[in-house]
């Protein structure tokens, strides 16, 4: 059996994965959301049910909210709710992609009236943040145009430009922007912040206090992400990550279902870039269960994550560093490739009971009955990962 050494396990007890509390709701296709027995009723059970994937992984110490989708009268009480819970309450999200004033954009709109309404949405939200004791104010935005002539490409982003100013200088001290991209969606002719060189220039414009989220999932067919990665942890502008999976487009899939070999590349890079466990780089989740389980599906997340981590972090640096500076190609990849190939999974399992977690948290949760619970005890929820 392999064995992890010392210093992997110590960068492996830091790993700290955070969960979105949206991924716990009713979700489906474009066509229709698909009803959970035991969903949760509001974002308390949205966090309890996070809170078990933290209890048998210890990898999830905080969940993400969303707003206005996780509104609460008392921000305080959901902030000791999660915390008598185990886990604490983490990035708080926006949204300006479900209002009818945002048809032809929110942020980025021609009517200053609209613009204003969509700043004064993320004023909320950092208000929100200094009750839950946030950091990071996290912004996708559901914005561009269909057609060629429709819109000013470049006046929309100045307005971008103007508008995140506004919500930047609004932040407390130690508060974060973190402003997501996505290749395209639902705007097919143009997408406003549609990859990292928009996101990166855009936030550079705004201070160090504003970075990038990189989600996974949000690229064409054939993007070399861990490309992206480099870059992003080389400028300093890497913020945060959302890890999903796809296979052809946005298909918010468990992180590592479609390639994990590229999970494992994405990880190395962060590795060789320092920003694993590193404070200004955080790990999330972003992530839709529309046929499995939702608890189980963030429990294997947050594994595939870990046992990736472990891997990348069984590459032999100084050999590859070796072989990349003598020109050997294949034993610069046969380096790489014997860390992927091996598995690490028997020596994570010992490495749990040592530290009183379950050696397979998948078969632990199935056989606690919680799912069982929470569907008699929760009837009628309707809480909805889009749209609550």
């Amino acid at each position: 059996m392999t064995t992890l050494s010392p210093d992997i396990l110590a960068e492996l007890e830091r790993q700290a994965i955070e969960l979105p509390s949206w991924a716990f709701g009713n979700s489906g296709t474009r066509f229709k959301v698909f009803s959970t027995p035991g969903t949760p009723r509001d974002p308390y059970e949205k966090i309890a049910d996070a809170a078990q994937v933290h209890a048998y992984t210890a990898l999830a110490p905080t969940v993400a909210l969303h707003i206005p989708w996780d509104r609460v009268d008392s921000y305080d009480d959901l902030r000791r709710h999660a915390e008598g819970l185990g886990v604490a309450l983490g990035t708080i999200n926006s949204n300006t992609f479900q209002d009818d004033d945002y048809r032809f954009g929110a942020l980025t709109h021609e009517d200053p009236r609209i613009r204003r309404k969509a700043i004064d949405h993320h004023f909320e939200c950092i208000d929100v943040m200094h009750a839950t004791g946030s950091r990071d104010l996290k912004i996708w935005l559901a914005e561009g145009s269909n057609y060629p002539g429709q819109a000013d490409l470049r006046g929309r982003q100045d307005r971008l430009h103007e508008s995140l100013r506004t919500i930047y200088d609004r932040l407390g001290d130690g508060q974060r922007l973190v402003l997501e991209y996505k290749f395209f969606e639902p705007a097919f002719y143009h997408t406003d912040v549609p990859d990292w060189g928009t996101s990166y220039v855009q936030v550079a414009a705004l201070g160090d206090r504003a970075v990038v989220c990189l989600d996974t999932g949000h690229h064409a067919p054939g993007t070399n992400i861990e490309f992206i990665v480099m870059q992003l942890l080389r400028l300093g502008k890497l913020g945060s990550f959302d890890f999903n999976s796809r296979f052809y487009a946005d298909d918010d899939l468990i992180v590592g279902a479609a390639d994990p070999f590229q999970l494992f590349r994405i990880l190395f890079e962060v590795i060789r870039g320092g920003g694993l466990n590193h404070p200004d780089v955080a790990f999330m989740l972003d992530q839709c269960h529309n046929v499995e389980d939702k608890i189980p599906g963030q429990i294997r997340s947050v594994l595939n994550v870990q046992e990736m981590t472990a891997r990348a972090l069984l590459v032999d640096r100084a050999a590859l560093a070796a072989a990349q500076r003598g020109g050997d190609v294949l034993e610069a990849n046969r380096v790489l490739m014997d860390a992927f190939h091996t598995d690490v999974r028997p020596a994570l399992a010992e490495w749990r009971e040592s530290r009183g977690l379950p050696a397979d948290p998948m078969r632990a949760f199935a056989a606690s009955g919680y799912l069982a619970g929470t569907a008699e005890e929760r009837v009628g929820g309707t809480q909805a990962g889009w749209g609550a």
